[in-house]
């Protein structure tokens, strides 16, 4: 695929149409992670299991919907090794994900990974030498003070899965770190290959170790169901971001609270406790202000589209 030139400040129609192609991801990032808990805490499906048909659904999304009409596969890459890493990582990010989701409510993991902006501009400063002022760094210590209070330590017990959760948002900032450094030396269709097809490779021995067959056709559809949520939202994502800038449609990556709470509440009966609603807002405002700098920041300038911001 040939990228497209970047993206300026599109008029208003084109905005509101990537503004709904952004809530449309959300709601498939929040099918994913609602139906990946749904199979393991549910039906049993064990993590490696569900980790694994997720990227192999991915593939045969990629292959059915986006290989014919929107890119070409290759794995011609000029920095391989940090391809196999940057896969590693999504592979990473979205075990530890399922991991800490077999515990943990939907609106908790959501809130937790909205630490991923906040960590990205963070350790950009030491990783590609792109640092951060002071008033981001102030951003940065308030988003870090908001999920503390989510994960509330000190006052009750702190689950353990708490810190998987963790561990998959610090696993997807470093993804999205090793996405940008990747964008000076492969096209994004390279990129857009390895990830799934690193995901099923490096996943196949541990899901066929422990499988276990659906014990119903539901369960089956179910697991046929996770790529095409994962896929379908990735490439959501990037029609959006072909045709506005990344500033604008950033904040709306936070429509995601709302999609997994009420996934939650529809599910599994959950509702968000007062920890999470309050470390949740403190993130959210932590965040907008750190995107309310980078537009500040740019100006008028123009803003290309984001090669892969996907979650899970």
């Amino acid at each position: 695929m040939t990228p497209r030139p970047p993206v300026p400040n599109a008029d208003p129609r084109h905005r509101l149409e990537a503004i709904g192609l952004m809530a449309l991801a959300t709601i498939c990032f929040a099918a994913l992670d609602a139906t990946g808990k749904y199979l393991i805490t549910v039906k049993s499906v064990p993590v490696a299991e569900v980790t694994w048909l997720r990227f192999v659904g991915h593939v045969v999304f990629s292959a059915v919907v986006l290989w014919p009409f929107a890119f070409k596969p290759s794995l011609r890459s000029a920095k391989p090794l940090i391809q196999v890493a940057r896969s590693l990582l999504m592979v990473m990010t979205t075990g530890f994900n399922f991991l800490a989701l077999r515990y943990l409510q939907l609106d908790q993991t959501i809130t937790i990974f909205f630490m991923t902006p906040l960590l990205v501009a963070l350790l950009a400063g030491p990783l590609l030498h792109e640092w951060v002022g002071w008033h981001r760094m102030v951003a940065i210590v308030a988003g870090f003070l908001g999920v503390l209070i989510v994960m509330h330590p000190g006052f009750g017990k702190l689950h353990p899965a708490m810190l998987l959760a963790l561990t998959a948002t610090l696993g997807y900032a470093l993804y999205n770190l090793a996405t940008r450094y990747l964008a000076a030396y492969d096209p994004a269709a390279v990129t857009q290959t390895y990830t799934p097809l690193a995901g099923v490779l490096i996943l196949a021995p541990f899901a066929l170790a422990g499988w276990t067959w659906p014990q119903d056709s539901t369960v089956l559809l179910l697991l046929c169901t996770l790529g095409f949520w994962g896929g379908l939202g990735h490439w959501f994502l990037i029609l959006a971001h072909r045709i506005a800038p990344a500033p604008v449609l950033a904040p709306f990556v936070y429509l995601g609270l709302i999609w997994m709470t009420v996934a939650g509440y529809l599910v599994f009966g959950d509702l968000p406790t007062l920890w999470t609603l309050g470390g949740g807002a403190v993130v959210i405002l932590a965040g907008l202000y750190l995107f309310a700098r980078e537009r500040k920041t740019l100006g008028p300038k123009v803003v290309g589209p984001a090669s892969d911001i996907a979650t899970q």
